[in-house]
């Protein structure tokens, strides 16, 4: 799992390290009871504050996507990972009806957005 973040983004640091996890764990690449590295360690290949990289596993922890282990840190939970998996399936067949109802891709992302407003 490759962690990038951008200091000059107005987004905080720890938002951005939770949405790369986030998103690590949508594409696969973490797979439930897959043990994140530890926030220690974590912080001193990023650079960043301790408390930034926990502030982000919290934010994980809240949404249900990591369990946070005392002595074993955070691990992927079964709900996290398997939740995204249903999500993806779930637009795979948003997108087969779209395109049973000949709508565009630009037309079922204009649709998604003014839903998801």
């Amino acid at each position: 799992m490759l962690i990038r973040l951008d200091p000059a983004s107005a987004e905080p640091l720890f938002a951005q390290l939770a949405g790369a996890v986030r998103g690590a764990i949508a594409r696969g690449e973490l797979a439930a009871g897959e043990r994140l590295p530890s926030a220690r360690l974590l912080a001193e290949s990023l650079g960043l504050n301790v408390h930034t990289v926990l502030h982000g596993y919290q934010q994980l922890r809240d949404e249900g996507l990591v369990e946070l282990r005392r002595g074993r840190g955070a691990v992927v939970t079964e709900a996290g990972a398997t939740g995204l998996a249903r999500l993806r399936e779930a637009v795979a067949g948003v997108v087969a009806e779209a395109h049973r109802l000949g709508l565009s891709a630009d037309e079922l992302t204009a649709l998604i957005r003014r839903e998801y407003s």
